[in-house]
């Protein structure tokens, strides 16, 4: 397994659908970049800001549920691309139980956002889809966007789109 920190979620501009990057924390720098819903994208990024809703949003009751319940998230896994659809799992552990949870990617990292625990990426997964990013020659604070930016530019694509986009 490949361990990977969450680079940015940004919009991409020909789809104008939110993105996953996630980048290999040792090595070449590989990112796997994960398409992702717009709701799951804004739970991302109110939780990279620290945003506190007024009733908790389903990434922070599933964090209060394992809390409550003494589980713990050992790491989260994306796991395989199979039919265009990524897979991912959460692996958990009460005391000395251990048990793994099938899910979404976007939602793995949504809740592995909330719990601090590491993302992993199977090493055939990177192998196949992880890409090398143009390093743009700007420092590190300046190519990193805050999260207040992160939230204006989802709110910017709730503005702009219509139902019709969703047709089918």
């Amino acid at each position: 397994m490949v361990e990977v920190h969450l680079r940015a979620v940004r919009v991409d501009l020909q789809s104008n659908t939110p993105v996953l990057l996630l980048q290999e924390t040792e090595g070449e720098g590989r990112t796997l970049p994960i398409f992702i819903g717009t709701p799951e994208a804004a739970a991302i990024a109110y939780a990279l800001q620290g945003v506190a809703m007024p009733r908790p949003m389903t990434h922070d009751l599933i964090h209060d549920l394992l809390s409550a319940l003494d589980v713990s998230v050992e790491r989260i896994v994306i796991t395989e691309l199979r039919s265009s659809t990524y897979f991912a799992e959460l692996q958990l552990r009460r005391g000395g139980t251990r048990s793994v949870v099938s899910s979404r990617p976007s939602d793995a990292v949504a809740v592995a956002v909330r719990t601090g625990s590491p993302i992993y990426v199977s090493d055939d997964l990177m192998d196949a889809e992880g890409i090398l990013l143009a390093v743009e020659p700007a420092d590190d604070e300046e190519d990193e966007e805050s999260p207040d930016e992160l939230v204006g530019q989802f709110r910017q694509f709730l503005d702009s789109i219509k139902p019709e986009d969703f047709g089918g």
